[in-house]
């Protein structure tokens, strides 16, 4: 099914699908059908058309021999870092102090810690009010983690929290891969660049390295501070 939408902005004309369709962002997939750059007898309006695709259609990304030499974003790997010693005193008060924040907003939770690595610790909320704590699109959890890196940061300054619930990060990460394969095999095929909703660093960087072999694709950061957008597009070959 496609439906066209128009407004002032790339971002306006989205939330105006969102909200006629009742839908989430990561349900639809969208086409420029014209940018908005004024012209003489022109509107600076912008035009998209929304694609919603059944999971019947889906297609599995053809991956090359080689990798692409070139693909627009500045979202590094990680290197690896090394096993720091435990710190039992900061993961006993951060898990302490987790559990305080959700109890301040009304439920109970058991925070524990389920990993370590490198400078990475990874604590898990269990909870029977987990949706909740998770929030929409997982924004309760960031907020979560957010204090806890604040709070942990005043104890030992060189470990980074990760915050989880019902394995929802993991879920979220394949499901944004996921949607990042179906959008690029859309590009590849009609030829058009699509946009994805806006992404925090690490979010823009499991697109970029998992689309970053696909053949005939590559990608882009574009927008302003934290949560910008990836642009898909199809790769023009080169003879």
């Amino acid at each position: 099914m496609t439906r066209d939408f128009e407004g002032k902005t790339e971002q306006d004309a989205i939330n105006q699908a969102i909200e006629a369709l009742h839908i989430e962002r990561e349900d639809f997939d969208v086409e420029i059908l014209d940018n908005g750059r004024r012209g003489l007898f022109k509107k600076a309006n912008v035009k998209i058309r929304v694609h919603i695709d059944s999971e019947a259609e889906e297609e599995e990304p053809v991956l090359p021999a080689e990798p692409f030499e070139e693909n627009d974003y500045t979202e590094e790997e990680e290197p690896e870092e090394e096993d720091l010693e435990p710190n039992e005193e900061l993961e006993t008060k951060v898990c302490e102090f987790i559990d305080g924040m959700v109890a301040h907003m009304g439920y109970e939770s058991r925070t524990t810690v389920s990993s370590r690595k490198g400078k990475k610790v990874n604590l898990d909320i269990e909870s029977e009010s987990s949706n909740i704590i998770i929030g929409r699109k997982g924004k309760n959890l960031d907020a979560i983690q957010v204090l806890a890196n604040v709070y942990a940061g005043n104890i030992d300054s060189e470990r980074k929290i990760i915050v989880d619930s019902e394995g929802y990060r993991i879920r979220h990460e394949e499901q944004i891969i996921k949607n990042a394969y179906r959008t690029a095999m859309q590009v590849r095929k009609t030829g058009r660049s699509r946009l994805l909703e806006p992404m925090n660093p690490y979010e823009r960087r499991l697109v970029h390295t998992a689309l970053n072999d696909v053949t005939g694709i590559e990608t882009k950061s574009e927008g302003e501070g934290l949560y910008k957008q990836v642009r898909i597009i199809c790769k023009r070959r080169k003879y």
